[in-house]
């Protein structure tokens, strides 16, 4: 579940690409907070505390902009291709108690039948959950599951406070046999029932 996290930031006036890289080499993060039918509130963010934040998925922080209070949460962070650093983060201002729907990565979990592999089809899930039990991550179960199985976003065991908003149709996982393996296993097949007949021939 997602947990409060609390930033001090500042409101920015200034904007434009020189700006903003001024502003990462000060040690900050531009962003720009959405929501509620309010006008886009720029603001700058502590570099070091929001990059340890935005690790997790969904992270809701409790901003205290020059003393304002406003609850956010992290909908999508920007990040050079390159170095990896962060460039930007857009934030959807929140209420307490609101739900809203978010897409929530899942971990597969387990093991599959000897001899068979698993073809992972999405990513995510969408859900609609209140901003504090909107989980980091959900779990797909594929243990045990044998060749032509499949695991849709309706069998994904949901948390409590928690509803799939998805097509519950959306194909998660596959479980099939690598071709190689199955040729292998029919010729195995085949040579014990060649083997069957012929010492039933002698007989």
């Amino acid at each position: 579940m997602s947990d409060r996290n609390t930033l001090a930031v500042s409101v920015r006036t200034e904007f434009g690409k020189g700006y903003a890289r001024r502003l990462r080499a000060a040690g900050k993060i531009p962003a720009v907070i959405y929501g509620h039918g309010n006008d886009p509130t720029h603001v700058a963010l502590p570099g070091h505390e929001t990059g340890l934040i935005v690790r997790h998925a969904n992270a809701v922080i409790d901003l205290d902009i020059e003393g304002k209070s406003e609850l956010v949460l992290v909908k999508d962070v920007q990040r050079d291709p390159v170095r990896s650093i962060i460039e930007h983060i857009d934030l959807i201002s929140i209420k307490r108690g609101e739900k809203m729907q978010v897409d929530v990565p899942f971990v597969i979990e387990g093991e599959s039948f000897a001899g068979t592999i698993h073809t992972q089809s999405a990513s995510a899930i969408t859900v609609e959950a209140e901003a504090f039990h909107i989980p980091e991550t959900l779990t797909v179960s594929i243990d045990g599951l044998e060749d032509g199985a499949y695991v849709y976003a309706k069998d994904v065991e949901m948390p409590e406070g928690v509803a799939l908003a998805d097509d519950p149709e959306l194909l998660l996982v596959s479980i099939s046999t690598p071709r190689g393996e199955e040729d292998e296993l029919e010729e195995d097949e085949s040579a014990a029932e060649s083997e069957a007949a012929s010492e039933e021939s002698a007989e």
